[in-house]
């Protein structure tokens, strides 16, 4: 085994997709930090069940700021050495390639980093080609000491604060997510036949869904939610284990993760017999329009939570005229919807998560932030408030957008979101699928 292998390097002309902007995203870190060592850890494996551990995702902040995506960072770490008052000097901790050689035995034994079991990965020399970062062994490392962001709530907000404004070259990658997103939403229609016939036939949705995002991309940005009939009330339905029935709507809220790990956030409730009934129709034209004044909130200047509120205001007036509420004022609306309308989006799909609320929920929208919005009703099956004809009905409508110094772009407008719209959409892929 210590012998006889031939020398495999990797092209010395291969770049990260985001080697021309991670130096200018350290820079802006090492600003914050001056003289100070920081340590920014890819992570470590986690155990699915007894030997089997689940499929690794490089932490978020390490990805933006070394372009490294894949399952081989495992246990890598980022290390900003401070080499001056005001600058710091990156340099890549990392795993060398098993040895073959001098009686090594880790590239056949090792179950977790052996190359025979796990795959190729790349030496120091190589990882600093494609990185453009110092790069030396990971046992060099030794005990770091320093701000964790792992450990240190600061270095954790200001990693979350530093990526809410999105670059172009991200701004990108998210188009590039959604627009496989939207695939994955034809796909998901297009198998409906299929879908209803199944006993499961929520999960036939989901794995509809998750084909396409593992042949576009990293897989799904997470747990996709398959919700049929009443299963739509529950705000993060992943069991997806239900029978689907033509009478009921279908919501269905996925997205596909990139391969640089941007994520798309999409929700659309559809009609599984392909029409909206009357009181469907109801429901979903409310949810709409509420959507439709998220939308036209966000612009440059606005408060973060402006859009959730003017999509709120419509939502409770619609309550009211319903006569569900006496009248729209105060919070009783909350009952029936009970989440915010939208959070940002990026490397996470609740992205930035730590920034601090004078930055994100209590701050205002800037140029270049991505985000989604996605009002809802969920009109639980047992609530006694509700007429008998809305209890079950659970619809949200969510869509991605980017911040334009006049307002906002619609990223996922591929996918229509009308009534009309939908039907007419629904029906030329299933004929489509039918021949």
């Amino acid at each position: 085994m210590a012998g006889g292998w031939s020398p495999s390097p990797l092209p010395g002309s291969d770049r990260v997709g985001a080697y021309a902007v991670t130096p200018a995203r350290r820079a802006r870190l090492s600003a914050r930090f001056p003289g100070e060592r920081l340590i920014v850890p890819a992570g470590g494996l986690a155990v699915r069940s007894n030997d089997c551990d689940h499929r690794f995702r490089p932490h978020s902040a390490y990805a933006w700021l070394t372009g490294l995506t894949g399952e081989d960072q495992a246990g890598h770490v980022l290390v900003m050495e401070p080499s001056g008052p005001h600058a710091h000097e990156a340099v890549l901790y990392l795993r060398p390639r098993s040895p073959r050689t001098g009686g090594e035995e880790e590239f056949y034994r090792d179950r977790r980093y052996g190359e025979f079991w796990v795959g190729r990965r790349p030496d120091p020399a190589e990882a600093e080609r494609l990185t453009g970062i110092r790069c030396a062994p990971l046992a060099a490392l030794g005990a770091a000491t320093g701000r964790d962001a792992a450990s240190d709530p600061e270095l954790a907000s200001v990693l979350s604060e530093l990526r809410l404004v999105k670059d172009a070259w991200e701004v990108g990658q998210l188009q590039l997510a959604v627009d496989h997103t939207a695939a994955g939403f034809e796909d998901v229609v297009r198998e409906l036949p299929r879908a209803l016939a199944h006993p499961r036939g929520e999960r036939w949705i989901e794995g509809v869904f998750g084909r396409r995002a593992r042949a576009e991309g990293n897989g799904t940005g997470y747990e996709t939610i398959a919700a049929s009939g009443a299963h739509a009330c529950v705000l993060h339905w992943i069991r997806n284990d239900g029978r689907l029935d033509r009478g009921d709507l279908l919501l269905l809220d996925a997205g596909v993760e990139a391969d640089s790990l941007y994520t798309a956030d999409i929700t659309r409730t559809l009609p599984l017999s392909g029409r909206f009934s009357a009181v469907q129709r109801q429901v979903y034209e409310l949810v709409l329009a509420a959507q439709e004044a998220g939308m036209a909130a966000l612009r440059p200047g606005a408060g973060f939570r402006d859009f959730h509120r003017a999509a709120m205001a419509v939502i409770a007036d619609g309550l009211a005229q319903w006569g569900v509420l006496k009248d729209a004022g105060g919070d009783l609306h909350r009952r029936y919807t009970l989440c915010g309308s939208g959070h940002m989006l990026g490397l996470d799909v609740h992205d930035c998560a730590k920034a601090r609320s004078e930055t994100y929920l209590d701050g205002v929208l800037e140029e270049g932030q991505v985000l989604t919005v996605e009002p809802g009703l969920y009109l639980q099956p047992d609530d006694e408030t509700l007429p008998p004809e809305l209890r079950g009905i659970g619809v949200r409508i969510e869509d991605d957008l980017v911040v334009t110094a006049t307002g906002a772009r619609l990223m996922s407008g591929g996918l229509p979101r009308t009534v009309a719209g939908i039907e007419e959409w629904m029906g030329t892929l299933l004929e489509d699928a039918a021949r």
